[in-house]
Order: structure tokens, then sequence, then C-alpha cells
């Protein structure tokens, strides 16, 4: 029996057989060469295995589906074949921007036995145009410690899907993607195993995401309902993990995250023009979800609906404000910030200037 490879690269692929090849090739110019492709061809109805067949390299691996399983089952099934120690998931629309970038990968895991992953961050591309920098966390290669890393990602998911090298002992022993929830599970994922294990960073961005129509993000953006969902789920399950595992700081941060996630929400959407902005029924539907212990319910409520009085204060609806902030107040009496601001509406023009200075200074 073969010895297994030290790295997996396990590649979806779904009408993407034009850029394969580019995808391809720049896994197999990279000078650290221990490692076997997986193309999970998802039942493609393209050229993809004729592309797939074309490289003539044995570690390349073509593996056709009989039927349409799915983005995340795609990626669940490429993880299960995968015989690396380590395991890097890139799609087929993605390249490696340098050929040491896996040498570097490895040998930062290799050295760091604690750490569960390794990323870098990823130069955004669009019609063989590089743009902008995506997944920045400074100017210095590091190894972040799990918790401090849990943390960070409380503020939303930072990791750029394309170019995490997990090692295959963390999936094997804290799970693959979440089936339900396809807008964020990789989000999810950095933040599990952060609770596990340190994260190593290489500043560099060594690796490609390429901007087009058919991206998944735009996908998902354009389904701002259930992205929300997935989103606020995610926050809600990482720190039940958390709660679960002894990490109680880092359970408290995200404790925090989901009221601040709604009250974002509610107050500014997804886009500046309040697309995807979540509606006092849209929050009632997402709380009976999770939430059913009554006193965070109302916790979370008063936050939410003094975020929902703020909206119609910038709106220049004093009634509806006012309305807003007395329903938050009922709810979470004790909270100062809506008591001031419901204070100062009372007050008229004086309040209202009175706000608008602290605002100008804030």
């Amino acid at each position: 029996m073969t010895r297994p490879p030290r790295v997996t690269f396990v590649v979806p692929c779904y009408n993407l057989g034009h850029l394969l090849t580019e995808c391809v090739t720049s896994i197999l110019a990279q000078s650290f060469v221990d490692f076997e492709v997986l193309v999970l061809d998802d039942c493609s109805p393209d050229a993809t295995p004729e592309i797939a067949r074309s490289f003539g390299d044995p570690r390349v691996h073509h593996v056709r589906h009989a039927t349409n399983l799915g983005h995340m089952r795609n990626y669940n099934a490429g993880i299960a074949m995968a015989r690396g120690e380590y395991v890097w998931l890139i799609s087929a629309d993605d390249r490696l921007r340098r050929p040491y970038v896996l040498e570097r990968f490895v040998a930062l895991l290799d050295r760091q036995s604690d750490a569960g992953y390794a990323f870098c961050p990823v130069m955004r591309f669009r019609d063989g145009t590089e743009t902008t920098v995506y997944g920045d966390h400074g100017d210095g290669d590091r190894v972040f410690t799990g918790d401090a890393f849990a943390r960070a990602l409380a503020r939303g998911n930072s990791v750029p899907a394309a170019s995490g090298l997990v090692r295959k002992s963390f999936y094997d022993s804290f799970g693959m993607f979440p089936l339900d929830l396809p807008f964020a599970c990789d989000w999810y994922m950095w933040a599990l195993f952060a609770l596990h294990g340190d994260v190593g960073y290489l500043a560099e961005p060594m690796v490609g995401w390429r901007v087009h129509a058919n991206n998944m993000t735009h996908s998902f953006t354009s389904r701002p309902t259930a992205l929300m969902r997935d989103e606020i789920l995610v926050l809600v399950r990482v720190r039940d993990q958390a709660r679960a595992t002894g990490h109680t700081e880092v359970a408290s941060v995200y404790d925090d995250a989901i009221v601040s996630y709604y009250a974002w929400r509610i107050a500014s959407g997804v886009g500046p023009d309040g697309f995807g902005r979540m509606t006092p029924e849209q929050l009632e539907a997402s709380l009976a979800e999770w939430c059913h212990d009554e006193r965070e319910r109302k916790r979370i409520l008063g936050r939410a609906y003094a975020a929902f009085g703020d909206v119609w204060y910038d709106k220049g609806d004093a009634n509806g404000a006012l309305r807003w902030y007395g329903s938050a107040l009922r709810l979470a009496p004790a909270d100062a910030r809506t008591l001031v601001k419901y204070g100062l509406l009372r007050a008229g023009r004086v309040g209202h200037r009175v706000r608008a200075v602290v605002a100008s200074r804030s």
C-alpha cells in the first residue's frame, strides 16, 4: 500500500471546467510536492471530466458524483476521501498565487503542533486584474491563540475560504461543514476549530480569489433573509460550543455579538440602501428558532427595539422613534443609552440639538 500524501487538495467543481486548468496548474506548480488533488466533480454538465483527466499527473484524481450533491455535501465528501494529514479546500475558480505557499503553510503547521489550521489573505482578481486584499490580519506572520482568534471571529468571518490549510484530524474530531448553514458554514468551521487549537497566519496574500458573475458569494447576498438566519445561528452555535468546552470569555464575547448583530442588521442592513435590513417580524421569527430563555429574549429585544428607534429617528419620525424606545425600555428599563435617547426626544428641539452635538463628537 502506498504511503498517503502529506496534503490533500479538495477542489469542488460545478460548471467551472473552463477555470479548472488554471486552479490545478497553480497547485501542480508548488515547490512542496507531497500532495494529492481530488477534483470533486458535482455531476457538472460541462467539460469538467475531460479537463480533470487531461493533466497527466498521477497526483490528480477525478471524482465524479452520480448525482448533484450541492456545495457542502461535495465539500464533506472530498474531506472524507482525503488521505492527507492536511486538507486544503479550494474552489476550481480560485488559484494559488505563489509556488511556495504550500511549503510555507506545511512548515508552519509542522512547527506549531497546537495549531488547527493556517491561512493567509487572498488577492481578489477579476478578468485577470488583481484588485483588493481580503483576510488581512496584520503585516507580520504570527500564530494566534485559539481563544483570541475565536473572539476576533465574533465580529464576522475574516478567514478566506480559499486559503485555509486544516489538519485532517480537526475535521475527524470536531465535524465537517454543517448542512443547515449553507450561507455561513465556513465561518462556523473557522470559529469552531479556533476553540480547539491555535491559528497560524502568514501575512503575504499567496492565494487568488476570483470575482465573477457566478461566484457563490453573489447568490448568498441576493438572499438576505437566509443569509441573516445563518449568520445569527453561527454566533449562537459558537457561543454554545464555547460554553460547553469551558471557554467562558469567548462565550461572553459571542453573547454580546448576538445582540450587536441584531441591532446592526436592524439599523443598517447589508448596504447603505438598507437592503437586507431586518424587520420586526424577521426578528421575532429569528428568536423563535433558537432562543428559549425568556430573560435572554427580553434582553435581545430591548436592544433590538432601541435600534428600531434609531432607524425611525434617522428617518425624521419622532413618534415612531418614541414608540420603539418606549418598547425597549419596557423590556430593559435600566438601559442608560436608551433612557437618554428617549429623554432627549421628549425634550423636543432642545433635545434634538443636544443629540446632534453629541453624535458629531462621537
